[in-house]
């Protein structure tokens, strides 16, 4: 497939946005090379902003919300919106054209993922979407008007962008198997630094949310041979 024509299935998005820092040239410029990886080069306006001087929490939801406003404003109808720590893995053209497909039919969604967290999933009759339990993680998804116009009008309230997607969630629906990972560059995130310093122990945000998938795709099989060991371990002590 030549690189125009995986550009084309971009232009089914009308607005496309990556949050950055200004002084994060070095993160920038890595997003670039991941957004020409996958046909999005050209495409992308970066919404630079401060880092919040007190709470980057508040900031980072003040970013969303104002990319959604921006998007709104200049009629869109639907807005895609990444980070600029986002890496791509495990893409390909025929996935990104399914998942386009199911945004195009007439099944109602208000949120289209990437990738994510999840705390639970329902296949759909497309083989490249799953219907999910929202659970976390905002670094590459895709809003329509409506709903964009629901966030975008709701305050700061001392709660992560995240959790208040998780609070109002309805129809959200994900890339499977996702596509769309954060990377492990330090967070720019400092208020929870032991929940991040933990997060890079245990291997980073990219590695979790992919255990996070396959746990969620195997919960049945994973929760049958725990159980299957505790009746084992304890006929054995009996």
């Amino acid at each position: 497939m030549t690189m125009n024509k995986l550009a084309s299935y971009w232009d089914f998005f009308d607005k496309v946005y990556c949050i950055s820092l200004k002084e994060r040239e070095d993160r920038r410029r890595e997003a670039l090379i991941q957004f020409e990886n996958v046909g999005l080069a050209g495409k992308v306006e970066f919404y630079l902003t401060d880092k919040h001087a007190t709470d980057a929490e508040a900031g980072i939801y003040r970013s969303h919300v104002t990319c959604l406003k921006i998007g709104l404003q200049a009629g869109a109808e639907r807005i895609a919106i990444f980070e600029d720590d986002i890496r791509f893995e495990r893409f390909y053209p025929e996935k990104l054209k399914d998942c386009i497909h199911f945004l195009h039919s007439d099944i109602s969604w208000n949120m289209f993922f990437f990738g994510c967290l999840i705390s639970g999933r329902t296949k759909t009759p497309n083989k490249s979407v799953h219907k999910i339990k929202y659970r976390c993680m905002a670094h590459a998804y895709v809003i329509n008007r409506g709903f964009a116009e629901r966030v975008a009008a709701t305050p700061w309230r001392n709660i992560a962008y995240d959790d208040m997607l998780r609070s109002i969630q309805q129809d959200f629906y994900a890339a499977y198997p996702s596509f769309a990972y954060q990377g492990d560059l330090a967070t720019d995130n400092d208020k929870a630094p032991r929940l991040n310093k933990f997060r890079r122990f245990i291997g980073g945000l990219r590695r979790i949310q992919m255990r996070n998938e396959f746990y969620q795709n195997h919960k049945t099989a994973i929760i049958a041979v725990h159980i299957l060991v505790i009746l084992v371990t304890a006929m054995w002590i009996l």
